[in-house]
């Protein structure tokens, strides 16, 4: 969950009990040094990743034409 980027940490304490701090510490621990620093660039500041910072409300996204041709 944490890799993914539209996942907020918010989310991730509710279903694991782990805050940003925790689960920051965890992907340094598991990840190589270059990917938790990618993932750490990604993640800073991304609207996405903190629900304080969202525009918008939380949902699917649905493609313009999704279910557009039914059987």
């Amino acid at each position: 969950m944490a890799w993914e980027d539209r996942t907020p940490f918010d989310a991730i304490e509710a279903t694991f009990g782990l805050n940003q701090n925790q689960v920051e510490d965890l992907m340094r621990k598991n990840l190589k040094k270059g990917s938790y620093t990618l993932w750490r660039k990604r993640a800073r500041g991304r609207k996405t990743k903190h629900l304080g910072l969202r525009d918008f409300e939380v949902g699917r996204h649905h493609s313009y034409d999704q279910n557009k041709y039914k059987n």
